[in-house]
């Protein structure tokens, strides 16, 4: 069994608020028995008036942010995932990086494949994207894919993970709110889930602008546990001998007739 906990909130404007919500929930989740705690998408910084501020906000992972989170991992077995925005280059863009850490270390990293451009809005106005598959953690004996957000509607990179061994694709997310868009959502994390007979943990920033509905759905497209809209720590037990039966009574990952997907490379 891997115990996940899943903590929604509102990111704030100011990093240092951000820290001390992030310091408690690991807190709250290693008291909790947790082995696994997965966080919202961007939690430096947010400003629904300043959407450029996850620029301006960014701090490199040696920065005072990741650095008093690494010292708060320390001597716990918690992993701890979430994203931050870090700059890069010249050009004042930054990478939007999911982050793993584990007892005072980042164990893992995947910088964001697929930006936001769409429903108006424009990730790439600030954010560069990554050009690596994500790696996968293990976690309680239990092997972890990375995804963030907008990942989850393209289902080539859920199979990816998949096939390279996920039991469980973990999702940080801040979902603006809009027609269908929750919808969208359920309807998205539950299928990634149940195409690929594993665990999904889906975490959404609530607040103003974004639509929270925390989630883990099952290998089978069961919803096991879920948040509203408010802040929350929602705890749930991810159990191995589900995902064997489901992929015994469902094989979609042995009656497949195409290949592992492959990341396109960057265009000159």
């Amino acid at each position: 069994m891997m115990k996940v906990a899943l903590g929604q909130f509102a990111v704030s404007r100011e990093w240092t608020e951000n820290l001390r919500t992030t310091q408690d929930l690991m807190l709250q989740a290693s008291r909790q028995g947790a082995d696994l705690l997965v966080l919202p998408e961007g939690i430096l910084a947010r400003d629904i008036a300043d959407p450029d501020l996850v620029r301006k906000a960014a701090q490199s992972l040696d920065g005072p942010f990741v650095s008093q989170v690494l010292d708060s991992s320390r001597n716990t077995t918690l992993t701890t995932m979430m994203t931050i925005h870090v700059p890069f280059g010249d050009d004042g863009k930054v990478w939007n990086v999911l982050i793993a850490i584990r007892d005072g270390q980042i164990i893992a990293q995947y910088r964001k494949l697929h930006l936001y451009d769409a429903f108006n809005m424009q990730e790439s106005r600030n954010v560069e994207p990554g050009d690596e598959v994500p790696p996968l953690v293990k976690v309680a004996g239990m092997k972890v894919g990375l995804m963030t957000c907008y990942d989850v509607r393209f289902p080539e990179l859920a199979r990816r993970l998949a096939l390279d061994g996920a039991d469980v694709l973990v999702l940080p997310a801040a979902w603006v709110k809009g027609p269908l868009k929750e919808a969208h959502w359920n309807v998205l994390v539950t299928a990634r889930a149940l195409e690929n007979t594993c665990y999904m943990v889906a975490v959404g920033e609530c607040g103003e602008r974004n639509i929270g509905q925390s989630v883990v759905i099952d290998p089978l497209g069961v919803a096991v546990s879920c948040a509203g809209e408010a802040p929350r720590l929602i705890i749930a037990d991810l159990d191995p001998e589900r995902i064997s039966y489901a992929r015994k009574v469902l094989p979609v990952l042995e009656n497949r007739r195409f290949d592992s997907p492959q990341l396109i490379k960057a265009r000159a």
